[in-house]
């Protein structure tokens, strides 16, 4: 798994890219971690999640998602999820992470 950050509008974007599994569940964690912290000192004090690189998500990445999100929210940053394909469309909906975290097409809709 890759992951890469950018700032947009005084906004944090991180994008992973690849597949959050148990091989690399620590790593994605670790990163979203950092993120949330760089989200908490950023303009705007948003976090997106941009999962257009994402081609799978385990349980162990949504748990990440999960203590990123409590993190976020102690620290009043905002979070949102944006471009997820099919696959993990259909993941965050069954898992119902689609209610948990705002879910955008495209990352200005995340803005």
């Amino acid at each position: 798994m890759q992951w890469s950050s950018t700032e947009r509008q005084g906004c944090i974007v991180a994008s992973p890219d690849g597949r959050v599994d148990e091989a690399t569940a620590q790593a994605f964690t670790d990163h979203l971690t950092s993120s949330v912290s760089l989200a908490a000192e950023s303009p705007s004090r948003k976090l997106i999640v941009d999962f257009a690189g994402l081609d799978y998500m385990s349980s162990r990445g949504l748990r990440a998602l999960t203590l990123a999100k409590r993190q976020a929210d102690t620290a009043g940053v905002a979070m949102a999820l944006a471009r997820p394909n099919t696959v993990m469309r259909e993941i965050l909906a069954i898992s119902r992470y689609d209610k948990l975290f705002a879910v955008t097409d495209t990352i200005e809709d995340a803005l």
